[in-house]
């Protein structure tokens, strides 16, 4: 049985992205279990340089995941057990949620209604930059929305502003940040602003358009009675 791995911020704080990719599991058939004591996968102590905390961390975690399949919601723990607990010795078969969507749809095991409305998307950099995965959220919002894409995309993506403890250590420039990346979306003409990483979903929140991690987006046009 396939481990979901809800990430601190969908577990903790962005609760909406944890029962939407539910909803979405359960609607496939996958069968999967959450884990009573997940903790964080060490990310951004890593990220931020606490590195010794981070050790500590990804032993305790990596014992746990040692072995299984694990499907993500964040971008940062997709690149996290991909890489930094592979290099540690540690065997997880990882796949974020957008992968295991677009393979769902794919194979026909699940649909979604196609929406008139207009979405943008926003790599998330631990998506496209590091890990070289930019096309399966892509994919999905070309086939099921009026999909817009944005001058900086793909590897090219500016970024959210909350990476690297900027968020935490410095709020104005990350806040600026954001609002240059929310500006670039506006040009798009698009409805929504759609993301595939819970940090990025919080840090670009905005007043002037809607954003939204995919699994929400996904969660409101799924087709729950196939037939």
């Amino acid at each position: 049985m396939v481990i979901y791995f809800r990430g601190c911020l969908a577990r903790e704080r962005l609760t909406a992205i944890e029962e939407s990719t539910e909803k979405i599991l359960q609607v496939a058939g996958i069968e999967y279990r959450v884990m009573d004591d997940e903790t964080c996968c060490g990310s951004v102590l890593l990220r931020t340089g606490f590195l010794k905390e981070a050790e500590r961390q990804i032993n305790r975690t990596g014992k746990m995941l040692q072995g299984r399949e694990v499907i993500v919601s964040c971008a940062g723990c997709y690149r996290t057990l991909n890489e930094d607990y592979r290099r540690r010795g540690y065997s997880i078969g990882v796949k974020h949620i957008s992968q295991v969507i677009l393979d769902l749809v794919n194979s026909g095991n699940i649909e979604f209604d196609k929406t008139v409305l207009r979405v943008t998307y926003h790599d998330p950099c631990h998506l496209s930059r590091h890990t070289d995965e930019k096309d399966a959220t892509r994919e999905i919002l070309k086939v099921f929305t009026d999909f817009r894409e944005m001058e900086h995309h793909g590897r090219d993506s500016r970024c959210c502003g909350a990476g690297g403890g900027l968020r935490s250590a410095h709020r104005d420039i990350s806040a600026r940040v954001a609002s240059s990346r929310i500006d670039e979306a506006e040009r798009t003409g698009a409805d929504i602003l759609c993301t595939s990483c819970p940090f990025c979903r919080m840090n670009l929140e905005s007043t002037s358009m809607r954003v939204m991690d995919i699994t929400e987006l996904l969660s409101e046009i799924i087709r729950e009675d196939k037939g």
